[in-house]
């Protein structure tokens, strides 16, 4: 039997979505193509949901961050292009081959275990091959691509269908950093093209490298956190037209007269300083409403922004109602999103806590159920 969830929940605004889609393939210079970057279960979004719709807006390639998540998007019968940005650990190797994934390439290692597996098969597998520009985190760096490279092209088993890097300071128009790592991106590329190898994609621009920096030669552009209405960095407010596609809701579940003096929630942080109604919610911090929020948080009700009240809990929050007349239980209140022609952003959220909205969106719990508007 189902029975009613507690109402608690996330709504995924799948027209802000295509919005947004929109503004990313704005700064696409033709023929370039989007690569919907899908990955942490479209931060927090819903991956299926969310790559089903993209694909309903003219997406076709996608990119996730390990195996699991592509298989759950095979399984789910989505037969489109997908790039798995987490490399192929060993023993996933036959999996890639059945499912028509392609891993990125990180290590010469990982490049001779695919070979084997595919030559054994009888079979190729496209790869796309990744190069350290100045990330300073995975990926062939200069000389280790060097050295590879007459080995690489020896491999029959793997078709090099993709070239790629990623920036690390992007978000900073300001910083040289990133002219610095797409000039060392085209000097390794054209080794790779000396090597006789062609690869038929190529792409390094994230979502702050694609609204802030030209590549010409890319052929793809892999949007992620703008995708969701997040900005990149602080410099893009101006650049930026987005929408949030996340609302995070929930509804009072009990009205409390409380005294003045009368302290609320743990460690009675907070004190009524004077006879008060309070509203109390039924989420908390299990469902991404973080515990950081204690006395500061705010939620959006009646075309106001109401304050939380005293510490954030791991199923419930506190929120001052005092100010407002007729408020009942049922009623709805947005903590993340729009509502009334207020907002409380994704960025807002991450200003307060010291981080990103990548964090914010990610950090949304599980247990908290997505609506999609509209329905498909």
């Amino acid at each position: 039997m189902n029975y009613p969830s507690r109402p608690t929940w996330a709504e995924i605004d799948l027209l802000a979505l295509k919005h947004n889609l929109q503004q990313a393939v704005s700064f696409c210079s033709a023929p370039q193509r989007i690569l919907a970057v899908v990955k942490a279960d479209a931060y927090g979004h819903g991956a299926i949901q969310v790559t089903r719709a993209l694909q309903s807006y003219g997406v076709h390639d996608f990119a996730v961050a390990t195996l699991e998540e592509a298989l759950e998007l095979r399984h789910a019968g989505i037969s489109d292009n997908l790039l798995v940005f987490g490399s192929c650990f060993p023993g996933q190797e036959g999996a890639f081959l059945q499912h028509n994934l392609m891993p990125t390439l990180l290590d010469k290692e990982t490049a001779l275990r695919l070979n084997t597996e595919a030559l054994r098969q009888k079979l190729q597998l496209k790869v796309h091959l990744k190069v350290d520009s100045g990330m300073g985190r995975v990926g062939f760096l200069p000389q280790q691509l060097q050295d590879f490279l007459p080995q690489l092209s020896q491999l029959d088993g793997l078709v090099i269908e993709g070239f790629m890097s990623h920036l690390a300071c992007a978000d900073e128009l300001r910083s040289p950093v990133t002219a610095d790592q797409q000039e060392r991106f085209r000097t390794m590329l054209e080794r790779v093209r000396q090597a006789g190898i062609e690869p038929r994609e190529i792409h390094l621009n994230n979502s702050a490298g694609l609204s802030g920096w030209e590549c010409p030669e890319c052929t793809l552009s892999r949007p992620g956190i703008m995708l969701y209405g997040g900005l990149p960095g602080v410099d893009f407010s101006a650049k930026l037209d987005l929408q949030p596609v996340m609302h995070l809701r929930s509804c009072i579940a009990q009205l409390r007269q409380l005294p003045a003096g009368s302290g609320i929630s743990y460690g009675h942080c907070y004190h009524a300083h004077t006879d008060m109604q309070v509203a109390v919610l039924p989420i908390g911090y299990a469902d991404g409403y973080n515990r950081l929020f204690s006395n500061c948080g705010q939620g959006i009700l009646r075309g106001q922004k109401i304050p939380v009240i005293g510490r954030v809990c791991m199923d419930w929050i506190m929120l001052d109602v005092s100010t407002l007349s007729n408020v009942r239980v049922g009623d709805c209140v947005t903590l993340l999103g729009e509502a009334d022609g207020l907002s409380i952003l994704g960025d807002d959220w991450a200003e307060q806590l010291d981080t990103i909205s990548y964090e914010v969106f990610c950090g949304v719990g599980s247990r908290v159920p997505r609506r999609y508007l509209p329905e498909i």
